[in-house]
């Protein structure tokens, strides 16, 4: 447990509030019914915490690419990069909002991490909120700020009680959020950009606590809708104003009053967040140009973004619903690390995502790799469990293009390639998307790895040196050489039946492994076929398909 906040905590801050968002990322679209029901709120919310993680991240040195780095920021320099992140990747109107909460808490937090300062910089984060929204409305994402911050200051002295306590307290504020909104108790939610507030604060404590953001994180403050509602977008009401217009802007301080006054005669939902000379302006409005114009005259706007609500609420509806029957050209993206495996699925027809083992692809990267593959029809591959709220996030603005996308969760490229030894593109598109789920989900996959340290596992303790066998993502067997774990990996996997093994050597790993658990595969089981590919993968030495 910390008793003061440091650079490595905000950075586990920043991963373990995207991991929870990524969770709840679809939850919160579902709640999205104000200020408009696009179903956005969650993406939008992970997104900006995406950018905010991203820019923290990169002010932490690689030791192995340069070791002289000082491998670690300051505190102050750390959660300047996150508000800076999450301002300049900010989307929607929850985004920017949460993007100058987060601003308001690194103002103080650049000061120091103890307790005291984490008051302070939860009561400016709620302040900073306020400010930015040009008609603040309570049941929001406000309300619950400016709850948690109150809270937080009747909290004990040490520094995980006012991290608990505020998000205890932003948690119960978000139950009474329908009772301040009426338009989310008449559809039975609770407010979406609150619920991403807790998400991002429970984190937060969790990160105080001393949660590392490996393996499976349990997402607090768990607050469900009271009924379900639809997760498609939905156009908004008459009188509402068509456009959402979102862009950056570079503008010295006394430009923002005129442009506040001149975008509040235009339309509504305005909130502007930043600082320093660099904005981001979010409005709703009828005419998207004079919103546009009014940037140009209060400074230089860039990174402009202009959304039709009618036009994505018909984008977003089923091929079925906007009466669709026609052939679209279609694309398999299969991200992958490893040359040999990215030539097995360039092999197979796929547009192949090299993947850096070390730093897994963003949502942006995802999507751009789509657009690249100019397909209308597109199947995304992951082959990675990590992937996944990135991989969500990305698809929502790709359906928003326009472009009509199914995301495969495979967990393994072993899950993948069976995947693709089913796809055909002269199917419908649909029915090509069911055969490839079913083979992946007809295929167990494993993979051997080298424990880095001592550590709790499903399979016992293992120290540094020892080889762990990983079946469907769980430690299953700890040994001490690769041939003698794989053996017993594949003897489990095979106990449950099989008809295919398919092995894939990692980068470096001897090709007498492969030898050695084929003769295996041979001698146990003779009525199973095994193939062996050399994927060049890191840092796994192999990777194991059953099928």
């Amino acid at each position: 447990m910390l008793h003061t906040l440091d650079a490595p905590a905000v950075r586990t801050w920043c991963q373990l509030a995207l991991r929870a968002l990524g969770q709840a990322r679809e939850e919160i679209d579902a709640l999205n019914v104000y200020p408009v029901p696009d179903g956005d709120t969650g993406t939008n919310l992970y997104l900006t915490v995406e950018s905010a993680a991203a820019e923290v991240e990169s002010r932490f040195a690689d030791p192995a690419a340069d070791p002289a780095a000082d491998p670690a920021p300051g505190l102050a320099e750390t959660v300047r990069a996150m508000a800076r992140g999450a301002l300049v990747g900010a989307r929607g109107n929850s985004g920017v909002i949460l993007a100058q909460w987060l601003r308001g808490t690194a103002e103080t937090l650049a000061e120091g991490g103890g307790a005291e300062q984490l008051r302070a910089a939860l009561q400016r984060a709620a302040d900073s909120a306020y400010q930015a929204v040009a008609e603040p409305v309570e049941g929001t994402l406000l309300t619950v700020a400016r709850v948690a911050a109150r809270e937080a200051h009747r909290a004990g002295d040490g520094l995980a009680q006012v991290a608990d306590t505020a998000y205890r307290a932003a948690r119960d504020a978000l139950r009474h959020t329908p009772e301040q909104l009426a338009v989310l108790a008449e559809n039975g939610v609770v407010d979406a950009g609150g619920r991403g507030l807790v998400a991002v604060l429970g984190a937060l404590a969790d990160a105080v606590a001393g949660q590392q953001p490996m393996g499976p994180v349990a997402l607090r403050g768990d607050v469900r809708a009271v009924e379900s509602c639809e997760t498609h977008l939905r156009p908004p009401g008459p009188g509402h104003p068509a456009f959402e217009v979102i862009y950056l802007l570079d503008a010295p301080d006394e430009a923002l009053p005129a442009l506040r006054e001149r975008l509040g005669g235009l339309g509504d939902s305005l909130v502007i967040g930043g600082g320093d000379g660099l904005w981001n302006v979010h409005v709703h409005v009828d005419d998207a140009g004079a919103a546009v114009e009014a940037g140009v005259g209060a400074g230089r706007p860039h990174q402009i973004r202009i959304t039709h609500f009618a036009e994505a609420a018909a984008r977003s509806g089923t091929a079925a619903e906007r009466g669709e029957r026609e052939e679209r050209a279609r694309a398999v993206l299969s991200v992958v690390s490893g040359g040999g495996l990215a030539e097995l699925c360039e092999q197979a027809g796929a547009v192949v995502l090299h993947a850096d083992p070390d730093r897994p692809p963003a949502s942006a990267e995802l999507a751009d790799a789509v657009r690249r593959s100019a397909a209308r029809e597109v199947v995304l591959l992951l082959n990675d469990p990590e992937l996944r709220a990135a991989a969500g996030a990305a698809a929502d603005q790709l359906r928003e293009e326009g472009v009509r996308i199914a995301v495969l969760p495979t967990r393994s490229p072993v899950q993948g390639l069976a995947a693709l030894a089913v796809h055909e593109g002269g199917r419908r598109f649909d029915e090509d998307v069911v055969a490839m789920t079913s083979a992946a989900g007809a295929t167990r996959y494993a993979e051997l790895a080298v424990a880095e340290g001592e550590s709790w596992t499903m399979a016992g303790v293992c120290q540094a040196g020892d080889v762990l066998g990983l079946i469907d993502g769980d430690v299953a067997v700890i040994g001490a050489g690769l041939a003698e774990v794989g053996e017993s990996v594949l003897d489990r996997m095979l106990g449950a039946g099989g008809e295919l093994v398919t092995l894939v050597l990692g980068g470096g790993t001897d090709e007498a492994l492969a030898h050695r658990l084929v003769a295996h595969v041979r001698h146990r089981r003779p009525e199973v076929d095994a193939v062996v590919f050399h994927g060049g993968q890191e840092p796994a030495p192999l990777l194991i398909g059953v099928e």
